[in-house]
């Protein structure tokens, strides 16, 4: 996930730009994280919390904190 993330930033002071050159800065006070980054946070915290609930037996997972 470090790379998804470290990608995600990288990427963010070109996202929505036709870039077509691999000449570029890596990092710059314009990098941030994206709604990407937050989306697989999210999905990473929901699969690894159904993963503990399957191991107790539960049949169905909360939508609930």
């Amino acid at each position: 996930m470090y790379g998804a993330f470290i990608g995600d930033i990288i990427g963010s002071q070109y996202e929505f730009d036709e870039i077509k050159t691999k000449d570029f800065t890596l990092f710059s006070y314009d990098c941030d994280f994206t709604d990407d980054s937050v989306m697989t946070v999210a999905v990473a915290s929901a699969v690894i919390r159904a993963y503990e609930l399957s191991k107790t037996g539960e049949t169905e997972i909360p939508l609930s904190r």
